[in-house]
């Protein structure tokens, strides 16, 4: 499973209240482009392009909880599933989460996956991106 990297800018979001983990929509972007730990919004990175099963803006990141034991609060996520259909999928390396709520600033972005090397989807075939159902997408404590 490719590692969690968050953006710099998520935990300042968090306490400034520009993101709700409880109630906002997250939602998951592909990318073929490096995101860096400065962005802060979803137009500072490059989406791939929409079609054959990938809808631009992304897939919705279903909430599970946002709950704390011990001081240690963890988020969980339903995985996030893109199919080509029609088509493949353009190529991407990176999938970004961020919140599709908020208006300013608009998207603000949470974190990223690099899986390492490009993946190809092609027409039938799926590719999930894991958010860790037990241990949380990410905790904070």
């Amino acid at each position: 499973m490719a590692a969690f990297n968050k953006f710099n800018s998520f935990i300042g979001d968090l306490g400034s209240k520009v993101i709700n983990l409880n109630t906002d929509a997250l939602k998951v972007m592909l990318t073929d482009v490096a995101p860096v730990a400065t962005n802060s919004v979803k137009a500072n990175l490059t989406e791939i392009a929409a079609g054959n099963g990938y809808t631009a803006g992304g897939g919705a990141a279903a909430f599970t909880s946002w709950s704390q034991t011990g001081g240690v609060w963890k988020l969980v996520l339903v995985p996030v599933v893109f199919t080509a259909s029609g088509g493949n999928i353009a190529q991407f390396r990176y999938a970004a989460l961020y919140d599709d709520t908020p208006t300013s600033p608009a998207d603000p972005l949470i974190g990223w996956w690099d899986y390492g090397a490009e993946v190809n989807l092609t027409n039938g075939n799926s590719f999930t991106v894991q958010l860790d159902t037990t241990n949380g997408v990410f905790t904070i404590g």
